[in-house]
């Protein structure tokens, strides 16, 4: 037992709040050794590194590509000003899309960094189905998931050496990140939170559910690796509706042809 319980105890309590722990918007979420700077800090650092790494990340040009951009961003605002991301004014919340068909993903890192592939987007059938995945990635940076992930998966110090300037520290980071596998638990919170995050707009709030439903169709021929440690998509896509319901959710559109007007846009 220690000699100075007391001393131990403000030292725990300091730790705590310059941790940004006692913060209203992180009630419920569990305990986060990172700040939020923190958060916004490694999320920049490691989305620059995705940008300087086009080989493996071909980001689509905001310029060539500007009427896609706007498309994403215009669902992004209605995601944002639905009222209910604690973390709007507080994260970038920056887009960007990766030209890679093959790959059915998106991903966010901390700070609100968010990257989409083209094969998710040519993958889905209407806007509310890539809002409700959309809200999903938002979710998790919301909920700082990521840093939770990271400080488990490398600890701490690892992660402050990244904010230090340790570039092989941040390439280790920044490919976890990427694929990284957020646990069960957490997966199940961001499409809860899709679900809220969807429910005050007009959109139809269990849209996220699209995405598991043509996985299921196609008898999981295309089910991406990263779903293998998550929960069962039928689950999910019960999780999606009754969540909608008990909300009491009374959005319906889909903007089915706004969406595909937006696909053709996408290169071949």
């Amino acid at each position: 037992m220690s000699r100075y319980p007391f001393l131990c105890i403000v030292s725990f309590a300091f730790l705590f709040s310059a941790c940004g722990l006692i913060n209203e918007k992180n009630k419920g979420k569990g305990v986060n050794l990172f700040s939020v700077a923190q958060d916004k800090e490694l999320g920049a650092q490691v989305a620059a590194e995705i940008d300087m790494n086009t080989a493996q990340y071909p980001l689509l040009d905001s310029v060539q590509y500007a009427g896609v951009y706007a498309y994403v961003y215009n669902v992004r605002n209605k995601i944002l000003n639905s009222g209910k991301v604690d973390f709007k004014d507080d994260f970038d919340w920056r887009l960007r899309i990766i030209h890679d068909d093959s790959t059915l993903n998106a991903f966010c890192t901390p700070g609100g960094y968010i990257y989409i592939y083209t094969g998710i987007l040519k993958f889905l059938d209407s806007e509310d189905e890539f809002a409700g995945v959309l809200a999903h990635e938002i979710a998790h940076a919301d909920m700082r998931h990521s840093t939770r992930q990271m400080t488990k998966m490398f600890g701490v110090q690892l992660l402050l050496s990244v904010l230090a300037g340790n570039q092989p520290a941040l390439t280790q980071v920044t490919a976890a990140l990427v694929g990284l596998r957020n646990s069960r638990k957490h997966e199940e919170q961001a499409d809860e939170r899709s679900v809220a995050y969807l429910c005050p707009t007009d959109y139809n709030a269990a849209g996220g559910a699209g995405f598991f439903q043509k996985i299921e169709e196609l008898g999981g021929a295309r089910t991406p690796e990263f779903l293998s440690t998550h929960p069962n998509p039928k689950d999910r896509i019960e999780h999606f509706h009754t969540n909608a319901i008990e909300m009491g959710c009374g959005g319906e559109k889909r903007f089915e042809t706004e969406y595909a007007a937006m696909l053709n846009q996408l290169p071949k």
